[in-house]
């Protein structure tokens, strides 16, 4: 990954904006930034809001990319589909996962935008980091987050939770992004906290 790593700010995600804006390419033409964090974490809501302040950057959700087969099995194809095409500064078009229909039901593109963001569990694993110009993790306790996405969904998905819990512990115990991580998302009510990860003091 590229550039130093911003200090520590209270003003996120406006002023963390203006830092990813100032770092070098990392992906073609593009700075990719990764929002990690277990699942329940609320990677979404603070990539919405970081998308939003960098006016409009587009997102890359990993649950388009993940499958009920595949929770974690997915590099191959999101390299071929998305990094390949945006390292050589051309639109990227790839196939959405449908969780309701369980297939694959839409093709999306993906445009070489300055930033662009790629969130989900696994965003900063070892495949992609090379890619990456900013690797953040929400700092959320796996059990917390994990209790939120329970509650969020409701008792009839209990034993998928079930099934991800044991596969989430599996990747991050083989693979794990927050020792990577250059930023800590930290939450407040409804504001967030930048801290400097573990990666900023390398």
């Amino acid at each position: 990954m590229s550039a130093p790593d911003p200090p520590a700010s209270g003003s996120a995600p406006a002023a963390l904006a203006r830092e990813l804006r100032g770092l070098e390419p990392s992906c073609g033409p593009v700075r990719l930034v990764a929002v990690d964090g277990h699942a329940g974490s609320g990677k979404t809501t603070f990539a919405g809001r970081l998308a939003a302040a960098l006016g409009g950057a587009p997102v890359l959700r990993l649950d388009d990319i993940a499958t009920h087969r595949e929770f974690f099995g997915w590099t191959g194809r999101l390299r071929r589909q998305v990094l390949d095409p945006l390292a050589a500064g051309r639109p990227a078009v790839y196939d959405a996962y449908d969780w309701d229909a369980r297939a694959f039901t839409a093709r999306r593109t993906l445009p070489p935008a300055p930033v662009v963001l790629v969130e989900g569990v696994g965003a900063g694993r070892r495949e992609l980091r090379p890619y990456l110009a900013r690797l953040l993790w929400m700092e959320v306790p796996a059990a917390v987050a994990w209790a939120r996405g329970r509650e969020r969904d409701g008792p009839g998905l209990a034993g998928f939770w079930d099934d991800w819990e044991r596969a989430e512990r599996a990747h991050f115990s083989a693979d794990p992004s927050r020792p990577y991580a250059g930023l800590l998302v930290v939450r407040r009510g409804d504001a967030y906290r930048l801290v400097p990860g573990p990666a900023s003091a390398r």
